[in-house]
């Protein structure tokens, strides 16, 4: 097992084929910093060709209620704060955030899939990062908010797309223009959350779910993952090309033929 201690409140910790990533700030619930993305970013980027699965989960009561307060300051002089990037040339806060958001998308590389388990809060910032992952299972006690529109901004670190491909659009603009809370139940009931557990159980259930994804053989594991993630996207033609494909590169494999 190995571990590893990374600035912006974030450690990791790898068992195998399992990495666990941790926002270890549980006295501030977890908000987030630039300093945490950068280091998922450094995470993602030196991730262990071994690893097949990603567990996202924040220490203490919560999961992260997300960004920083103190990065709210409009004043000049407050490094990574929003007054700071807004006073930036477009194309340079642009790019800033581009790195930003590097943090996020990385929970979606070919060849892992990523688990978020969430209890508490996951507001903004926090319910993107549960978003950017594959999978999320929830404690009964979980409340997910994307409030960035009532602050006068918009979520920028990867979520809309992820929310509309669960929700669907109109669901996906109502939990967005209004920054409502939603719950562990209804996440359920609407495709947020793949499971809802006590919160006494989110430990056990995550372990269970971690044990069935890593049980079929891993490239096998892993086409078929990429398989789903690129239906998504693809028209049936493409997507009937790209089955093909995997599955002859499967056969072959098994044959001995590659």
């Amino acid at each position: 097992m190995n571990s590893e201690n990374t600035n912006g409140w974030v450690s990791a910790q790898q068992d195998g084929a399992v990495l666990t990533v941790t926002l270890d700030r549980p006295d501030h619930l977890n908000a987030q910093t630039p300093a945490t993305w950068a280091a998922l970013a450094q995470i993602g980027s030196s991730l262990d060709d071994d690893v097949r699965v990603v567990v996202v989960r924040g220490a203490g009561r919560s999961f992260s209620a997300g960004l920083d307060r103190g990065l709210f300051s409009a004043e000049p002089g407050v490094a990574g704060g929003l007054g700071d990037l807004g006073r930036r040339p477009a194309a340079e806060a642009e790019e800033q955030i581009r790195e930003y958001q590097a943090g996020f998308r990385w929970l979606r590389s070919p060849g892992v899939v990523s688990v978020a388990a969430v209890q508490g809060h996951a507001i903004g910032a926090g319910c993107q990062l549960a978003l950017a992952c594959d999978l999320r299972v929830l404690a009964d006690d979980a409340q997910l908010r994307l409030p960035e529109a009532t602050l006068g901004l918009v979520p920028d670190l990867t979520g809309t797309s992820t929310l509309v491909e669960l929700v669907g659009y109109s669901r996906a603009l109502e939990i967005c223009l209004t920054g409502r809370a939603v719950k562990a139940a209804e996440a359920h009931a609407i495709g947020l959350a793949n499971l809802v557990v006590p919160s006494s159980e989110l430990d056990a259930a995550v372990a269970d779910l971690v044990a069935a994804l890593t049980g079929p053989p891993v490239g096998a594991g892993r086409a078929t993952a990429e398989l789903v993630r690129s239906a998504v996207r693809n028209d049936f033609a493409a997507q009937d090309a790209a089955e093909r494909a995997a599955q002859v590169l499967r056969l072959q494999e098994l044959v001995g033929g590659r």
